[in-house]
């Protein structure tokens, strides 16, 4: 979703409607995936918006709250934590840069951000430019979606870590300059000269220095600020997508979960249920792994291709990927094969035999896999992820094959917080695709609340 388009700065606080993802370390992402053993906070979405000054920042924040009226949304302006100038700066107001990152009190932002995603109210402060001081605070609070708006909010790499979506608004200078003209002379009372001098000697070199720069980490650009209607409505939707999906969704952009319906639901109720015969439970794991492999395959490359039809008319569709293989985690990764088998004819299949001890010893015991597998897409399979210790040692495998780490899609039934936490990390060019998160580990690290040891319910290889 490369270039798309926004506009302007205010220090004001905006709500609309009624109430309804890196670089952080490991303590700081579980945190943000809420508590692993109580109920989980719901999470926000953080989008950031940056572009220069009157490029019309603001009016595409505007239009994305608008467009999410069911949504509970806060806009937070950067402007609102300008530092307050001294005497002495006062007296040389006028050689002040206020577009120079230094000008911002970034640890009040930062924090104030932080309370906000973490469900807590904050007080944010109203920047008074005539005084040019910070006045009476606004009690903000928390909210489904967070749109912090800024001309540096993409300066600061912990400001950006915080962010779920970056968007940068691209205006064309003339236009930003002939706004900022029109604003200053009939907001501020300024003459033109004035404004130009600012212009030139801040406002522009610091664009240039310290704004320009941060375009490379825009997840999304948008020309034309809030006339690119279509941009707009295309990152609507995808924030719309987002909310919906578990908390983890947005920390990993590798993560995905099939989308829930009560037939999926239904599966999972059967398969967890201690009671269901091992013929039922095979039946219904056998549903559940068949969609979640149909959903890994729509994650490899295709390419376009045109066929006849019976009615001699040309169909316009995609090709397969060829060079494509399974590997299965013995043993209960075994018990995928026969969906992968049924959706990809002949396809070759390797094995890795992972023995494991607690929570973290683990040896590879044996493997087998095909000669050719560096140039082949990987399916791995296995259909618990716990700790991710075993799926960790699999990996490093692959990799240690020369298996391109972007070549490889983890399949799996179920999924603990804290595996895909270790996994995602240490290999975030991965694909993870599961059917469901669990709430996490218990004390022997077990899944909870999971369904059992899988392979023995499986293969009918428990006690009984």
């Amino acid at each position: 979703m490369k270039d798309l388009s926004l506009t302007e700065a205010s220090s004001g606080i905006h709500f609309s409607g009624l109430h309804r993802n890196m670089e952080t370390q490991n303590t700081q992402v579980e945190q943000e995936a809420g508590s692993l053993t109580g109920k989980p906070h719901k999470q926000p979405f953080v989008i950031g918006v940056a572009g220069g000054a009157s490029s019309g920042k603001k009016t595409v924040g505007d239009m994305i709250i608008d467009q999410l009226h069911d949504q509970r949304v806060v806009l937070v302006n950067q402007d609102s934590f300008y530092h307050s100038l001294t005497s002495e700066e006062l007296s040389k107001v006028h050689e002040y840069n206020f577009d120079h990152p230094d000008a911002f009190d970034t640890e009040k932002l930062l924090s104030s951000i932080e309370m906000l995603k973490h469900g807590k109210s904050v007080d944010i402060p109203k920047y008074d430019f005539k005084s040019y001081k910070s006045g009476v605070s606004r009690r903000v609070n928390p909210s489904d979606v967070i749109i912090l708006e800024g001309i540096l909010v993409f300066h600061d790499p912990r400001v950006r870590n915080m962010m779920n979506m970056k968007i940068f608004v691209d205006t064309d200078a003339d236009v930003r300059l002939a706004r900022r003209i029109r604003r200053d002379t009939s907001e501020k009372g300024r003459e033109i000269g004035m404004v130009l001098d600012q212009y030139s000697k801040f406002v522009k070199p610091s664009f240039d220095n310290f704004i320009l720069p941060t375009k490379k980490f825009a997840d999304i650009i948008i020309p034309r600020g809030g006339d690119n209607h279509v941009a707009i409505d295309l990152i609507v939707q995808h924030i719309r997508t987002k909310l919906g999906q578990h908390d983890l969704c947005k920390i990993y952009p590798n993560l995905y979960v099939i989308h829930s319906t009560f037939q999926i639901r239904g599966m999972h109720t059967l398969i967890r249920n201690a009671q269901t015969t091992k013929h039922d439970f095979v039946f219904y794991s056998d549903r559940l792994i068949r969609l979640v492999v149909e959903h890994g395959l729509g994650h490899l490359p295709f390419t376009e291709k045109q066929v006849t039809t019976p009615t001699g008319s040309v169909y316009t569709g995609v090709d397969f990927c060829k060079r494509l293989c399974g590997v299965s985690v013995i043993r209960s990764g075994e018990s995928m094969e026969n969906a992968l088998r049924a959706c990809c004819k002949g396809i070759k299949i390797g094995k890795i035999l992972i023995h494991r001890e607690g929570d973290n010893g683990q040896q590879l015991i044996y493997e087998k896999l095909p000669q050719d597998i560096s140039e082949r897409h990987v399916l791995l399979l296995d259909p618990i992820l716990g700790t991710g210790n075993s799926a960790v040692q699999a990996i490093k495998l692959l990799l240690k094959k020369g298996v391109p780490e972007g070549n490889i899609i983890f399949l799996n039934l179920i999924s603990a917080p804290q595996g895909v936490h270790v996994v995602c990390k240490e290999f975030p060019r991965i694909k993870i695709v599961t059917s469901e998160i669990e709430t996490g580990l218990n004390q022997e690290f077990r899944v909870v609340p999971g369904m059992g040891e899988f392979g023995d319910r499986y293969f009918g290889t428990d006690d009984e």
